[in-house]
């Protein structure tokens, strides 16, 4: 009886569910779709309203003609055009700013009109996402709105985290075995619909010289530097690509570094691919130009981006490489095809002048946009400034497109990371304070290793990046847009967005949008507080060491960081001088940043745990985003420890008082305590901190040969760095006058080259010498290790406006020990800056190797640097300004690197020794 009971229920149940199906079906409501089937953007979107309707159960037809009907229709075109004339009459005279749209109802009719291309596709998705969010149709709607930045694109690096094979930095030609995902058509639809589902409209490829992969050149037919069979996939894939995207309103992009030739190019004319201290010449400017032009040519859709940055040496050089190569080779473009009317050409503003390369070229091509990096290559502040922030009004102030670039995000690699209301305030403020009207957004983590984030998962799947990091596209994209929202509305906003992606309460929700904004202020006011740089080379959430703590300046801070990236406040020098001599602090405090980060920490763990249990959907992404909440937190207490003590080391270099340092024991025990459990979090959740893996990579330490990029990799060295404490600790205590004697280096073992063409004269390096002939340039203080070196003559006004050239051959490997005086004026030559020179550490060169390390009688102390040369046929070419040579050693001796301290009156001695 039972068994029948339960059958004649099932039957039952079973009749109800098809009743309900087939009056479903049955009244299922007509929609007729009218779109314009010439315009790509407006059928597209109709494509997808279309695709919304039908999920929701409405019966859709599509036509290209409007007629009267009892259903519903919706219109959908642009303004002016025929097909609007012809099927529309609604008032636009309102409808005026670009990509702007207006959505309104006339009785049973919808009208979705654009004021471009775009923006009738944009009301298309503005429609669709009504309906998604609803589930109907709705009765009646009128909307209109227009974005506020004009460009709003994504980037995406055709580069790697290592050097290919024989090849330098930013090499590397379009191929299946260096890209395979560039030639996958499902993942460019999915990346691209990522893109228009966020509003954006451009799309950045950043290469350093990709018209070897992508044109041929009669005059050059060697420069190819890919197969056949190759090309031919460029050319479909480029095609393929740039049809896709414009379907979506999405502009391609190209970028490429200045000067940069192909390697086979390079071969065939025996001269490097790169080399920043060469002169502009002929055949570099024919080549680059006609290459230009080729591509222009074949793709006169896709925008050229020009970095005149890195692989040229002077403003100079770049204002001519820009006037007299770059812009006569979108010109030769432009007459093959017949075209008179200018595309838009970006010029990157990084390391060039900006402002001057635009004054001499804008009378000579019109269509100019500008770029420039928001606040470097991190995420700092929403309140940015000091001269990089000139530099931005600057370039808005010629009243054409000035887009703000989010560069690298070195800070804030590898962990998740989307605090709406910090990307909101920083979009206010890249409108309000530098007057930018665009937006070019890097990955929020992983640009090396694009398409994979560095995520370790139980099944060995490499995650999307543009997956794992939704919320930071969409976070842009929506202040890139609108940034004026109310922030009350924001925070329901995203916290219905959240409740749907994790299956959560509202209140769920909103807790695990704290803990997204409390560790969205952790990396940015830990950097810009504490940082040597923002760029690549310094990887925050790797750490620092109390040494670069202590004497940052040994690490060269890269110029106009601090002043730029963040409030004005004092450093932790600064701060330290200032407690001993009892003077009044102001603006933003390092003792007042190390106790909100160690708060935001505390408050988003809290804040992530409580979320948890309320969990239903995606529960293996919301464990690895809790994760990352335990990791931001665990970084934030180790820090914070390190700069206790680094700040009772600075002020026992006031007090000489041992009891500081015993102090400041106790606080790096903890830090390595902390660092203990970031290790734990991370070592089976990540591959890599950063996916740059080269020598460009130098804070906390080398990451040279792709090593040092984990956390466990770098535990033993903070091990070392604290044992190291506690030696020099106790020998302090047990010396009789608390000091401890401090050994001289040993001299260099000198070597012999074999000079090429021309022999320089030389000099002993001792005391007395005159190095330029001139009083002021008498040596009157030399490092021990220096001492038995030869140096090489050079006349001062050549080194100025000629720079420094040596060519000569080594049958084993040599250093070369170079001297840079400590002046940022532009008659001595800079040290090598990996913030502007990618190649700035190819032969070991960027690290200062002996701090304060000669003393010339009224010149600037000097700093010594080594360049590796291995055994063949070498040259050195260094820019124009004053610099020592020192002479050569041998390299396979050991060099301590260390701060002698040759420092002018009344300055403090570096402390730093203690922990080495």
């Amino acid at each position: 009886m039972r068994i029948f009971n339960e059958l004649n229920y099932t039957m039952k149940y079973l009749q109800l569910l098809f009743l309900c199906l087939y009056v479903s079906f049955a009244t299922a409501q007509n929609i007729t779709v009218v779109s314009d089937p010439s315009s790509p953007r407006a059928k597209f979107g109709a494509e997808k309203l279309s695709e919304t309707l039908s999920a929701k159960g409405f019966k859709v037809t599509s036509v290209n003609k409007f007629k009267k009907s009892k259903d519903k229709v919706i219109v959908i075109g642009e303004k002016g055009t025929d097909f609007w004339k012809k099927n529309a009459k609604i008032d636009d005279s309102k409808l005026t700013k670009k990509e702007g749209f207006q959505i309104r109802t006339q009785n049973n009719v919808i009208y979705i009109e654009g004021a471009d291309a775009s923006g009738t596709l944009y009301g298309a998705l503005e429609l669709s996402d009504e309906i998604k969010a609803s589930g109907k149709l709705p009765s009646e709607i009128n909307i209109e709105d227009s974005p506020e930045m004009v460009l709003r694109g994504a980037c995406i690096g055709m580069q790697k985290p290592v050097y290919l094979p024989g090849r330098d930095v930013y090499e590397y030609p379009y191929t299946p075995e260096t890209f395979p995902w560039f030639y996958d058509k499902a993942l460019w639809i999915k990346y691209l619909d990522m893109l228009v589902e966020n509003r954006m409209n451009s799309l950045y490829l950043w290469n350093g010289h990709p018209f070897a992969s992508l044109v041929k050149l009669k005059e050059y037919p060697f420069a190819v530097e890919v197969s056949d069979e190759d090309f031919k996939k460029n050319e479909e894939i480029y095609k393929f690509l740039t049809v896709e995207a414009n379907k979506r309103g999405i502009w391609v992009i190209q970028m490429f570094y200045n000067i940069i030739v192909s390697k086979p190019f390079a071969e065939h004319y025996n001269i490097k691919t790169q080399d920043r201290s060469r002169p502009i010449t002929p055949l570099l400017s024919d080549y680059t130009r006609k290459s230009i032009a080729a591509f222009i040519e074949k793709y006169p859709n896709v925008g050229l981006m020009v970095c005149l940055g890195e692989a040229i040496n002077t403003v100079d050089d770049d204002v001519e490489w820009f006037t007299k190569t770059i812009i006569p080779g979108v010109r030769d473009g432009l007459q093959a095809l017949g075209k008179t009317e200018e595309p838009p050409i970006i010029l990157r503003s990084h390391d060039t002048d900006g402002p001057l390369v635009m004054e001499k070229s804008l009378p000579l091509y019109k269509n100019l946009y500008t770029e420039s990096k928001y606040t470097g290559e991190s995420l700092t502040t929403y309140t940015p400034g000091g001269p990089w922030g000139e530099t931005h009004k600057q370039l808005s102030a010629l009243k054409s497109i000035h887009i703000e670039n989010v560069h690298i995000l070195a800070n804030l690699e590898p962990f998740r990371y989307g605090s709406p209301d910090f990307i909101q305030k920083t979009v206010k403020a890249m409108h309000s304070v530098h007057g930018a009207n665009a937006l070019h957004l890097y990955p929020q983590a992983s640009y090396w290793d694009w398409p994979y984030s560095a995520d370790k998962t139980k099944s060995g799947e490499r995650l999307l990046e543009m997956d794992r990091d939704w919320i930071w596209y969409k976070a842009w994209a929506r202040y890139a847009w609108d940034s004026k929202r109310d922030r009350n509305e924001e925070v329901k906003f995203w916290d219905k967005d959240l409740a749907s992606k994790y299956g959560t309460s509202q209140e769920a929700a909103n807790n695990i949008l704290k803990a997204y904004e409390e560790t969205g202020e952790i990396a940015p006011k830990t950097l810009r507080r504490f940082g040597i740089t923002e760029g690549n080379r310094q990887t925050l959430l790797l750490g620092m060491f109390e040494s670069q703590l202590v004497n940052p300046s040994k690490w060269r801070v890269y110029p106009g960081f601090h002043e730029s990236c963040g409030p004005a406040g004092e450093l932790l020098l600064e701060y330290a001088k200032k407690e001993w001599n009892k003077e009044p602090h102001s603006g933003e405090l390092p003792t007042q940043i190390i106790a909100e980060i160690t708060e935001h920490g505390r408050l988003a763990v809290e804040a992530i745990d409580k979320a948890e249990a309320s969990v239903t959907k995606d529960k293996e992404e919301f464990a690895r985003l809790k994760n990352d909440m335990h990791a931001y937190k665990a970084f934030a207490d180790f820090f914070s420890e390190k700069v206790k003590a680094a700040l009772l080391v600075l002020r026992y270099s006031y007090s000489n008082d041992i009891a500081d340092l015993d102090k400041a024991m106790p606080h790096l025990e903890k830090s390595i305590e902390y660092y203990e459990l970031l290790v734990n979090l991370t070592k089976d959740t990540y591959y890599y901190a950063n996916s740059m893996q080269t020598a460009q990579r130098r804070i906390p330490i080398g990451g040279d040969d792709g090593n040092n990029k984990t956390w466990a990799e770098l535990l033993p060295h903070y091990e070392r760095e604290l044992a190291n404490f506690k030696r020099n600790l106790d020998k302090l205590k047990s010396s009789k006058d608390g000091k401890i004697e401090t050994k001289e280096g040993k001299p260099w073992k000198p070597t012999e080259v074999i000079f090429i063409d021309e022999k320089p004269g030389t000099y002993l390096v001792k005391t007395g010498t005159k190095v330029y002939g001139t009083d002021i340039s008498e040596l009157t203080k030399i490092a021990p290790e220096l001492q038995n070196l030869k140096g090489f003559t050079f006349v001062e006004n050549d080194q100025n406006e000629k720079g420094t050239h040596l060519k000569f051959r080594n049958t084993k490997a040599v250093k070369l020990v170079v001297g840079y005086f400590n002046s940022d004026q532009k008659r001595f030559l800079l040290p090598p800056s990996l913030e502007t020179d990618a190649a700035g550490n190819a032969h070991g060169q960027a690290e200062v190797i002996l701090a304060s390390a000669m003393n010339l009688k009224e010149l600037p102390r000097v700093n010594i640097h080594t360049y590796t040369f291995q055994p063949g046929e070498n040259k050195l070419d260094l820019g124009k300004g004053k610099v020592l040579i020192l002479g050569f050693i041998d390299a396979d001796q050991t060099i301590t690197p260390r701060d002698v301290g040759y420092i002018d009156a009344g300055e403090k001695a570096a402390i730093d020794w203690l922990f080495y």
